[in-house]
Parts: C-alpha cells; structure tokens; sequence
C-alpha cells in the first residue's frame, strides 16, 4: 500500500526539473548518476512542558545548510552524509544489534549494513557533537563537549583517522541500539548529485549538548516541528519532501522514545518530477 503525494519543486530545482522533463526525462537521458550511499539522524527530545503543564512535544535538532553547499543550499536538513569507505571496517568496536542484523532490516549485505550505521554514528558525531557510543554495551560516553572531543571531530572531518580509529583509542564501542530505522530515500534522477540515504532516529544521550559547530550550516539547534512546517508551507523555510516527511513525523510522535521505537513500514522512495496542468511537481510514493 502507498500514498501517493506531490510537493512543490523548489525554487533552486526548477530550471533544472524543466529541462529534465523537456528532454524526455529519464527515456531522454544522457545520463543518470549512480546514487551514493549515505546516512542521517534525526536527534529528537521532549520539550519542555508548557506553564499550564501540557506536554512540549518533540524537538528534532537540525542544520539549515549553507548557501555555497553544491547539494540542498539553504535547505533545512538533520545531521548526515556520505559514507567513508573507512565506514565499512570490520574492527570497528560494536555494541547492540550486529550488522547482520542491520542487513536483514535494511535489505543490505553487511558491509554495507556496517557502513550505513557507523556513517550514521560518524556524521551526527561530526555535525552536530552527538556521539552514539559507549565504555560498554549499557553506557553511553556522557560529555563530549570538551577541545579533545572537538579535535576528534576535526580528525574525522579531515578523514585524519576513521570512526574506528577514535572509538578504538578511547576504549568506546559504537551503540547501534540507540539508533532507530525510519525511512529510505533516493535522489530523484534528474539531479547531478544523487544519494541513496537512510534516515535514522535517536534520543540525544544523557549529559550530551548538540551544538553548532559546523562549517556546514549557518543554523543548527533543537526545532519544533509543527512551527517550521508552518514556516515551510509559508516559503520561509526550505525542506526537500524527505525532510518535510520526516518532521511530519516528528511532529505526530506522542514521545520522543516512542518516536524513535517505532518500526515504520519502510521501502525505498524515489520522487519522480511529473508534469502536471499546474506546473512541474515532485511526486513521491510512501509506504505504508
């Protein structure tokens, strides 16, 4: 079962969204770029409750990205990227559940399971200062907020050393049970950069800050979803469709715990730009 929905194509995509669908779309391409693997983490927490004492709801951290970024400028995003080669070490220090395992519920071989979960691990670590890893299979590390834990972070940035290397040398393994699986989205065909991404979910670990310390983003804090949907729907906030999804989400999320043990219907959605009587849209088929 599916529902089918259509957004409006972003400002940015239109040019090349007509051209694409003047040429013939897919039957007229020169071309179509292979889908780079890639992971992001949607971080999310209870808000404070209100002065009557309602609940808050659930914030999601979250990055509005540069105007110079070559992919999704401007655009509000969750922490994430490509994978690192490096990502799919098989002495990276693992707890929770295995890659195996990870395979099996992604549809994945375990290499490229490894991969997914630790680029998860890796890029909320390195964007936003999250670290999903613990001194043992029940504890998670309680404060990274230091200049060590940001020299780390620079390391792994640089590709310096792999996720592997820092969680080796400081005694930590990566904790995969502290992720959720929420989705799996494609780049449509027509852009030039194409990722093949996982969307992940966490509660952010007890003792632990997500910051703004990153090149990448001009804005980076705790959002509530249903104020930036409605910034969204009003053109003051830029969202591509899987992100306006996933806040969806968030926003209809009874708790943050609850949100990240959920155990959505998942398979993987590709928006197709089709042209319509009222302009070029970009049309996705979900799950459910």
């Amino acid at each position: 079962m599916v529902t089918t929905r259509d957004f409006a194509v972003a400002e940015i995509l239109r040019e090349r969204a007509r051209a694409w669908l003047d040429a013939g779309g897919a039957a007229g391409a020169r071309e179509i770029v292979t889908p780079r693997y890639a992971a992001t983490v949607m971080v999310v927490r209870d808000g404070a409750p209100s002065s009557s004492g309602r609940p808050g709801g659930v914030e999601v951290f979250m990055l509005r990205r540069v105007a110079t970024m070559k992919f999704a400028p401007r655009m509000m995003v969750f922490p994430g990227g490509g994978v690192d080669p490096r990502d799919a070490d098989e002495s990276l220090p693992w707890a929770g559940p295995t890659p195996a395992e990870w395979a099996g519920l992604m549809q994945v071989d375990e290499a490229h399971a490894r991969e997914l979960v630790a680029a998860a691990v890796r890029e909320v670590f390195e964007e936003c200062g999250v670290l999903l890893a613990g001194p043992s299979a029940d504890e998670v590390v309680a404060d990274v907020s230091g200049e060590h834990w940001q020299e780390q972070r620079r390391r792994l940035l640089d590709r310096e050393a792999s996720l592997s290397e820092v969680l080796r040398e400081h005694d930590l393994v990566l904790r995969s049970d502290l992720l959720g699986y929420r989705a799996h989205w494609i780049t449509p065909e027509f852009e030039a950069r194409r990722y093949d991404t996982r969307f992940f979910s966490a509660l952010v670990p007890a003792g632990q800050r997500p910051d703004d310390q990153t090149s990448e983003a001009d804005v980076a804090d705790w959002v509530v979803p249903s104020e930036l949907l409605e910034s969204w729907r009003a053109g003051e906030a830029l969202m591509l469709p899987p992100t306006v999804v996933s806040v969806e989400e968030v926003a209809a999320a009874a708790g943050a715990g609850e949100f990240v043990a959920e155990r959505p219907v998942i398979a993987p959605v590709q928006p197709e730009i089709v042209d319509t009587p009222d302009g070029a849209v970009m049309r996705v088929e979900l799950p459910r």
